[in-house]
């Protein structure tokens, strides 16, 4: 379907959906014209300067305990404390909960950091907060950082810079976008690479329409465009003879087929990761930066545990354990880790004390993460919280300094005036530094 935006304003009703008007084209065949975040073909590879040339973010959509998995406090009250045991890793007096072990094994290869802080306790502010690195409204005045990684890295050949598996991340709408750049730096949807027959849809002519048809179609294209260009001041009408063009060789190239098609890996591999939409998407994250992709995004959501939360992360726990250190232990041995860098984050952490509901709630002001790959130190511990968990008592992490951490290493200097569609000049970052205790 071809969507040409006539409104762009973020204004919402309470359902969630966006006040748009549309007009859509139809199915054309080549379904691959509307793929967002296609653009322009130039500069690829590492920048000079540059540790890693490209970034897997695996964003934990709800708010990960921080408590129960890699900052416990086992010494607390047992309304803090919690039901998990902790248990040794592979790094010397370093203790997670019970529910790692597979991670625990790995932990001598990644970087963590126990003292992510920031004000905000609501999902949507914190999320587009924490994947821009920039504080606005709810609704996402900032572009993600996938989609400045787009603007300012491109690429060349025929895959996309910028993925998000299965999808950008979505509470009552569509989160972390490209915002003020417009559609052209919008990410690429994957879709779930654990459903059986996966194939990407954008990827693939229409059933039954051979070239000669998908010709004939683009007549159709044509007409549908020579409407467009009428409509004056959108985003997707202005650029899209520009990537009309990358869209139809997408569709057709060898090369993006074969940087999608997870099916190329071996059955013990994927079961390895876990058959679930979490470690495929991983899985597939991983294929994504080796076959050129700058920036990958792996929604990976269903941490919001308001109530019973350890039946639910009796669940959750174990399909993260496997997929995490799965990423970790094939990224390391494959090689792929040494260009890429990892990063492991929700937008907040949890209540120190469980609420009357069994749960744990939204807590801005202390959350782990981790960090790997691209020269980030092994084995490393950065900043602590009290005894409680509740605050950060040392080298606070904000989101800026996340985001400002990701571009300095793709060699993006965040300090960079992008243009706002009036011509206004915005700085892609204006807070927050590196995290450099974090590299060697």
């Amino acid at each position: 379907m071809l969507d040409i935006v006539f409104d762009t304003r973020r204004t919402r009703d309470c359902s969630g959906a966006t006040r748009r008007d549309f007009l859509r084209a139809g199915s054309l065949g080549l379904a691959g014209v509307t793929l967002p975040g296609l653009l322009r073909a130039e500069a690829a590879g590492k920048k000079s300067g540059a540790r890693a040339k490209s970034v897997v973010l695996v964003f934990l959509g709800g708010g990960l305990s921080h408590h129960d998995t890699f900052d416990p406090k086992p010494d607390a009250p047992d309304d803090i404390r919690g039901k998990y045991a902790t248990i040794p890793t592979a790094v010397s007096g370093l203790r997670v909960g019970e529910r790692l072990p597979l991670t625990a094994k790995v932990m001598d290869r990644v970087s963590l950091v126990r003292s992510g802080a920031h004000n905000n306790d609501h999902h949507e502010t914190a999320t587009n907060w924490v994947l821009s690195g920039r504080f606005g409204t709810p609704f996402g005045d900032y572009p993600a950082v996938g989609a400045v990684v787009a603007h300012e890295a491109g690429f060349t050949g025929t895959v996309p810079p910028y993925v998000a598996v299965p999808r950008n991340p979505s509470f009552t709408w569509e989160l972390g976008k490209s915002a003020f750049l417009g559609g052209r730096y919008e990410s690429f949807k994957a879709g779930d690479p654990n459903q059986p027959g996966y194939r990407v849809q954008d990827l693939q002519p229409a059933a039954g329409v051979d070239l000669r048809q998908a010709g004939r179609r683009e007549s159709l294209l044509q007409a549908v465009d020579g409407l467009a260009k009428r409509v004056e001041g959108n985003d997707q009408v202005a650029t899209y003879d520009e990537f009309h063009a990358r869209a139809r060789e997408m569709v057709l190239s060898s090369e993006a087929r074969r940087a999608f098609a997870i099916d190329q890996e071996s059955e013990r591999l994927r079961d390895r990761y876990g058959r679930t939409t979490a470690g495929q998407s991983m899985l597939l994250a991983r294929r994504l930066v080796e076959n050129g992709v700058r920036f990958v995004t792996v929604n990976y959501a269903g941490w919001d545990h308001h109530g019973k939360i350890f039946e639910g992360l009796d669940k959750k726990l174990p399909e993260f354990d496997r997929a995490v250190s799965a990423l970790v232990e094939d990224m390391d041995a494959r090689g792929t880790l040494g260009e890429t860098l990892l990063v492991v984050m929700g937008e907040f952490g949890r209540t120190p004390k469980i609420n009357k509901e069994a749960g744990r709630d939204h807590w801005g002001p202390a959350g782990s993460l981790l960090f790997a790959g691209a020269g980030v130190k092994r084995g490393f511990v950065l900043g602590k919280t009290d005894k409680h968990g509740a605050f950060t008592t040392q080298r606070p992490v904000s989101p800026a300094d996340v985001a400002f951490t990701i571009f300095d290493a793709l060699g993006i200097d965040p300090r960079t005036m992008l243009k706002a569609p009036d011509g206004r000049p915005i700085e892609i970052l204006d807070a927050g530094e590196p995290v450099r205790e974090l590299f060697a």
